[in-house]
């Protein structure tokens, strides 16, 4: 496949590196030094786009992939307030694939956040309270993950209605702590407390590697594809 590339830091680098391991050519690359280049026309031969940028330009280079009728595979976070946009889009016709998180590993920690939030529903003497680490360039606080496992909870949890950044004293709220250390590539623990013990699930990446393999492997997913995707459609869960 022939991929565009839009974003071309950390991650834009590892994504580069898997997709050529596996075949594809990298047919576009844009970065903050050539935005200009992001255009309809340069577009036109592109199979795929997979785009890595920050939440402040993310929409507009989705609607320029969109009007060149390229498939849009996105791991950006923080835009989610335009996120009723992107879908009016894909349902007529445009094909994006969104995840705030492509690792494997994540998605299946996803699920099973969501199947000990049920089993916990049913347990009042339990609070939840989530914990995420990242490294210090990441841009959006809390993490996109973070967002997506707090939903987990709230959808499957009778009291828990909403979330907070920091510590809440609310039986309502989910507390999510938010720490931006180093170079950590993503940990996310969440922990069910009582007076007596506490339970607690963390996944936590080693690397970008697991990232950047999904992201491939969700383009190569998106040819001939329509609609809003994600990763429970990748990979079936």
């Amino acid at each position: 496949m022939k991929i565009a590339l839009i974003g071309y830091g950390r991650m834009g680098k590892e994504i580069e590196g898997i997709a050529r391991d596996r075949g594809h050519d990298i047919a576009l690359i844009i970065d903050q030094n050539n935005q200009a280049d992001l255009t309809v026309d340069n577009l036109k031969n592109v199979d795929v786009v997979i785009e890595f940028t920050n939440p402040d330009s993310a929409f507009r280079n989705y609607m320029i992939c969109f009007e060149a009728g390229v498939p849009v595979v996105s791991g950006t976070t923080g835009w989610l307030d335009q996120l009723g946009e992107v879908k009016s889009y894909c349902e007529n016709g445009k094909a994006f694939f969104y995840a705030s998180n492509f690792s494997l590993g994540v998605n299946l920690f996803f699920e099973l956040n969501k199947k000990l939030a049920l089993l916990m529903s049913g347990f009042d003497q339990y609070n939840v309270d989530m914990e995420e680490i990242h490294h210090i360039h990441k841009l959006d606080s809390p993490s996109g993950t973070a967002l997506t496992l707090a939903e987990g909870v709230l959808e499957n949890h009778p009291v828990k209605n909403s979330w907070v950044e920091g510590l809440s004293t609310k039986d309502s709220e989910m507390s999510i702590v938010a720490k931006r250390h180093g170079a950590v590539p993503g940990t996310h623990s969440i922990t069910w407390h009582s007076e007596v013990d506490e339970i607690q699930i963390q996944h936590q990446a080693y690397s970008r590697k697991g990232f950047a393999l999904g992201a491939v492997l969700a383009a190569e997913f998106m040819p001939g594809k329509s609609g809003f995707l994600g990763m429970k459609d990748l990979l079936k869960l």
